[in-house]
């Protein structure tokens, strides 16, 4: 089947009380129009149309791809009036299904069958039952059941506010009806807006077949016009990556206070303690324990490594069987090999640091490649950057490097030497050797610390 998707993404959300607009506050991460896109091409459409009004050149920026049309939709007269701005692109379309940009939460599968209930020659209509229908148009059946109309709140009468079947907004128009239904539209109503949904009418007055699907839970379909509802969003949005962790094998201390803002793939027997964030893809093995407040970003993270409490990762790559923090961080280029250690307040990037090798405390090492079974001491830096450019320090197997140790690159330290504590190296150093370079020291007897006036 030839399919359309129109996407609505002009309106300025007021509400927000923001300068960006409502389509690009992130839920996850994301925008919530980019995972509206998403799911929009996890339905292979023919293409997907935007139509774009308040904050038109920032939506367009942000999410621009080959795959998207973007329509401008210069005058908000409702949202029959923004399908209709679509309407030339569409051509040769058998459906076109609408959705809205600020309804992230909806499940693909949902989508699909409310396209395939309605195929290319009924109206199909996304419902919901709702406790509380407030702001929501209703669903007027007849006594067959038959769907009649979708009256909006304030056009209803006090018996149509009963009602608890709301309209979600979401259609799936027959292609060949399209064109002439959104014609025939009137904005005779409370609002002076051409509604999309009242082609409803216009459906059952031809005595075309109106097909009602529904999601599987109300959450689903939940857009977001503030804050407040955002953040409604964001929580429902967590609690399922929460309940797809668990289901795969992993441990959460609390469900309620972990973050997934991106793909995150696992394996099992992994545990995650609180306040852990995900962001970008990353990926992790099994039997990894990861404590503690960490955030990880586009990393990936081997079986078997424990990474300890308010460490962050971020482009790195953690072999196996390592060890990471607390208080770690690795920045991008950052590649542990099986067995490596990083302790707390170490800082790494674009450093291999080889199998079975420590970094373990206050140290910095950066633009750094570390062979096996090396020791790097505390307070060590590799002074990498003269001011214009990076210079690489090499550090190779069984080095051991003291306390203090201060490595100016380009250098290299070579296998099984050792520098003293308190060095700055400048000069190679070769292997098997001991390099010290440090004032020596001097004793001044009866010396007399100043004393404040």
């Amino acid at each position: 089947m030839n399919l359309h998707v129109v996407i609505l993404a002009a309106g300025q959300g007021t509400r927000m009380r923001s300068s960006l607009p409502k389509v690009l506050h992130p839920v996850a991460g994301k925008p919530m129009l980019g995972h509206v896109i998403d799911y929009a091409r996890a339905l292979s459409p023919q293409r997907i149309h935007v139509v774009i009004g308040h904050g038109a050149e920032q939506v367009q920026q942000q999410l621009d791809a080959a795959d998207i049309n973007w329509v401008m939709q210069h005058e908000q007269l409702g949202t029959g009036h923004a399908v209709a701005q679509a309407l030339p692109a569409t051509a040769g379309a058998e459906q076109i299904l609408v959705l809205y940009g600020d309804v992230p939460l909806l499940q693909v599968e949902t989508l699909a069958q409310l396209s395939r209930q309605a195929g290319s020659q009924a109206l199909g209509l996304l419902t919901v039952s709702m406790q509380d229908p407030t702001g929501y148009g209703r669903i007027v059946r007849d006594a067959a059941q038959r769907v009649m109309a979708i009256v909006e709140q304030k056009d209803a009468s006090s018996e149509q506010l009963l009602i608890n079947e709301g309209n979600t907004g979401i259609m799936a128009l027959p292609g060949s009806r399209a064109s002439d239904w959104l014609g025939s539209l009137s904005n005779q109503n409370a609002q002076g807006e051409y509604y999309l949904t009242d082609v409803v009418a216009l459906a059952v007055a031809e005595a075309v077949p109106v097909e009602v699907a529904q999601p599987e839970t109300e959450n689903e379909v939940m857009g977001a016009n503030n804050r407040m509802q955002l953040a409604v969003l964001e929580r429902e949005y967590q609690a399922r990556q929460a309940l797809r962790l668990m289901t795969a094998g992993v441990t959460l201390a609390d469900p309620q206070r972990v973050d997934v803002r991106g793909e995150l793939t696992v394996g099992r027997d992994i545990s995650v303690d609180i306040n852990v964030v995900f962001e970008g893809k990353v990926s992790i093995a099994d039997n990894v324990i990861i404590e503690a407040n960490c955030v990880i970003r586009d990393s990936s993270i081997a079986a078997g490594s424990h990474i300890k409490a308010f460490s962050h990762l971020e482009q790195a790559v953690v072999g196996e069987d390592c060890d990471v923090g607390p208080y770690a961080r690795l920045r991008p280029g950052t590649r542990l090999a099986k067995g490596a250690k990083i302790g707390n307040f170490v800082e790494t990037k674009n450093a291999v640091i080889g199998e079975g090798s420590k970094v373990n405390h206050l140290s910095y090492i950066g633009d750094a490649e570390v062979g096996s079974d090396a020791n790097i001491g505390a307070g060590t830096i590799t002074c990498n950057y003269d001011g214009a450019n990076k210079h690489k320090t090499v550090i190779e197997d069984g080095a051991f490097i003291g306390t203090n140790t201060a490595l100016v690159a380009p250098v290299t330290v070579g296998a099984r030497a050792t520098t003293a504590a308190g060095s700055t190296i400048t000069t190679d150093v070769p292997a098997d050797s001991l390099a010290v370079s440090r004032a020596r020291q001097r004793n001044i007897s009866g010396w007399k610390r100043p004393q404040k006036s």
